[in-house]
């Protein structure tokens, strides 16, 4: 006999655990219950867990079951949820009071032990609640609570830290100020005496010189590789969270439910969320046309401003199960052993690596000469720059995609600024003067970036607005900022975030000119050292500028053997002329439109160094479909590893 007066065979009694045997009495396959019950001992999960999330029984199936073994009402839809519900501890605890007249005083969507107990004839008030599912119950309370929802997700950080947060203040006279600022200094510089200015002129330049260093410096630093005992074995491999923001994305969504259900990965220990607007039904649907299991959900953010990226994260992160959280754009194409790497080096890393930080590969870089720069720019920013910056220990931007946090850490720090256009550059500031570091993760993510000028030119605005958004938040209060990062991470900080941002500006009006003024065949010796100190130390600027960026995109070529394009590294002195072109829009955006987020449309590429970014057809489609409910994904795997090998 067992609980609850079912009844199964002693041998099934004894190979199937409690929360999956009782399927037996209502007509589940025992041979697809033993299958579950392998996986839950190989993966070191529960068997309900395993059977839902390998898609073998349908969510729903299981809790209309789970309902009858246990006797107590099944609720699937328009949950008549009670007074007391509250987001995020209702979802979290899985459990919400409902309305007085409702079948039962309590909804309950249990999950793992919490089954057991129930079967085992304990639940959480002493009277049986009604069962739901927990994307029922997320349903419900996001339908009863879209308001406080929205406020949580794009003002958490300002309620919990203001001094971290970009609205903290009005933005309007914070701009002003600055521009008085800026005016008062241009007055005073001009009034000032020759000598007066030759020396400040020589100080700038010598600040100047300090910035480029960190990049300069970066390409002696020998990149770490994976290790060949990094792997964890399946049982010890914590539950992995990840989460992906998808706005007006249709056009991507096969190929990145393809390239996420091949991630190697025990299926039971997943946790993915595809976060989209309320708005975008063109995204919902193509979302809805692939059948999933129940590792994939896909949470509607309330409608609300600021309409980004960072306040959909806000919106999902309380619902996070793992212990570890990835975020991922939609063009992306993650190396499937990402997470398991990542899983590893937590495990040996300590508790102040919050973060890991993938290496973004751009794989369209054949799509024209704008991408070829590109793949060069982040082939310095994450095959040299981040790495030498993680062996460092050195406040680091993060790339806002492929990064890796310790879930209870991002969330300790609140999570992302939803006012800030680049959250990922923000947050990467904030963990540093939190005393937390970034790691440098060795695996590749493969990236689309924008081909043509009018699209590149929008996403590049919106990084710069964010740099400087960034730059006012964590320099509203200068001093406490210099004691949370001390002097070589604050000067790092200045170099790469407010530095990359100002060096962009006056770049055309400082290089083109430097380059005339000082051809060897105009420089004139002048009586003395400290005469011809200014021209000197404008010579080592030009020169160390140059350096600082055609050094570390070369050598990111070399390592990633993209011998293709080491010619056209001589041309990025052209190509940075446009990022002066984005600044100078981000400025002005700042002041005229400081929350637009500049949307850069996907799925455009016409080439891939890799193959990963081919068109998705209908068979293709079909094929990632079946992959993803019946597990069988060994064949994409070793392509996919095709892929990933032909570009070391």
């Amino acid at each position: 006999m067992s609980i609850l007066g079912l009844r199964w065979s002693p041998s099934e009694a004894r190979a199937l655990p409690l929360e999956i045997g009782f399927l037996v009495a209502h007509g589940f396959a025992a041979a697809t219950l033993e299958r579950a019950a392998a996986l839950a001992e190989a993966s070191g999960t529960d068997a309900a867990t395993a059977l839902m999330m390998m898609g073998l029984v349908g969510e729903a199936s299981y809790y209309r079951a789970l309902a009858r073994a246990l006797d107590a009402p099944f609720l699937e839809a328009a949950l008549p949820l009670g007074a007391g519900t509250r987001y995020p501890e209702s979802l979290v605890a899985g459990f919400a009071p409902l309305a007085p007249g409702a079948c039962a005083a309590f909804v309950f969507a249990p999950r793992g032990g919490a089954i057991r107990e129930l079967l085992a004839g304990r639940n959480p008030n002493g009277r049986m609640p009604a069962i739901t599912t927990p994307t029922a119950l997320r349903l419900a309370v996001f339908a009863e609570h879209p308001t406080g929802i929205a406020a949580h997700a794009a003002d958490e950080l300002m309620v919990r830290r203001p001094d971290w947060a970009l609205k903290t203040r009005p933005g309007s006279p914070v701009f002003a100020c600055a521009g008085l600022r800026v005016w008062a200094a241009v007055i005073g510089y001009a009034s000032l005496p020759a000598s007066l200015l030759t020396a400040l002129w020589t100080t700038l330049q010598f600040g100047i010189l300090a910035l480029v260093t960190f990049r300069v410096a970066a390409v002696s630093v020998d990149p770490a590789s994976p290790r060949a005992d990094r792997d964890l074995p399946d049982g010890d491999l914590p539950i992995y969270t990840v989460l992906v923001a998808l706005h007006r994305e249709a056009a991507v969504v096969p190929r990145l439910v393809g390239a996420l259900s091949r991630l190697d990965y025990p299926a039971a220990k997943l946790d993915i969320k595809f976060l989209i607007e309320a708005h975008d039904v063109e995204t919902a649907a193509a979302l809805a046309v692939i059948p999933m299991p129940a590792r994939f959900e896909t949470v509607v953010v309330p409608e609300g401003l600021p309409r980004t990226k960072p306040r959909a994260l806000n919106a999902a992160l309380p619902l996070a199960r793992g212990e570890h959280l990835v975020v991922y754009d939609a063009e992306d194409v993650p190396d499937p052993r990402q997470l398991r790497d990542a899983a590893a080096m937590f495990s040996r890393s300590s508790s102040t690596t919050a973060c890991l930080q993938g290496r973004l590969v751009i794989d369209n870089a054949r799509d024209s000469l704008l991408t070829r720069f590109f793949a060069l720019e982040y082939a310095a920013l994450f095959d040299v720059l981040g790495p030498a910056l993680a062996a460092w220990r050195l406040p680091t931007p993060l790339g806002g995609t492929s990064t890796h946090f310790r879930t209870a850490t991002l969330r300790a720090v609140h999570g992302w600024d939803a006012w800030n256009v680049t959250e990922d550059c923000d947050l990467g500031i904030r963990l540093a003067r939190a005393g937390y570091h970034v790691g440098d993760l060795p695996s590749d993510t493969i990236e689309e970036v924008p081909a043509r000028l009018g699209a590149w030119l929008g996403q590049r605005t919106r990084w710069m607005k964010g740099f400087l958004q960034t730059s006012l938040t964590h320099g509203r209060h200068p001093m406490k900022t210099f004691r949370d990062l001390g002097m070589l991470g604050s000067l790092c900080t200045l170099a790469l975030v407010p530095g990359t941002v100002l060096s962009a500006l006056a770049y055309p009006f400082l290089m083109l000119p430097a380059l005339v003024a000082l051809w060897p065949s105009r420089l004139e010796s002048a009586g003395g050292f400290w005469s011809n100190l200014p021209t000197g130390t404008a010579v080592v600027v030009l020169l160390s500028g140059l350096l600082a960026m055609l050094l570390p995109a070369t050598l990111g070529a070399m390592r990633r053997g993209w011998w293709d394009l080491l010619p056209f590294v001589p041309l990025l002195p052209a190509y940075f002329l446009l990022m002066s072109l984005a600044a100078w829009l981000g400025l002005i955006e700042l002041v005229t439109a400081p929350d637009r987020w500049n949307k850069t449309e996907h799925g455009l590429s016409r080439t891939s160094r890799s193959g990963a970014l081919g068109p998705v057809g209908p068979q293709r489609n079909l094929a990632s479909s079946a992959a993803l409910c019946s597990g069988g994904r060994v064949r994409l795997r070793a392509v996919t590893k095709r892929f990933f090998a032909s570009m070391m």
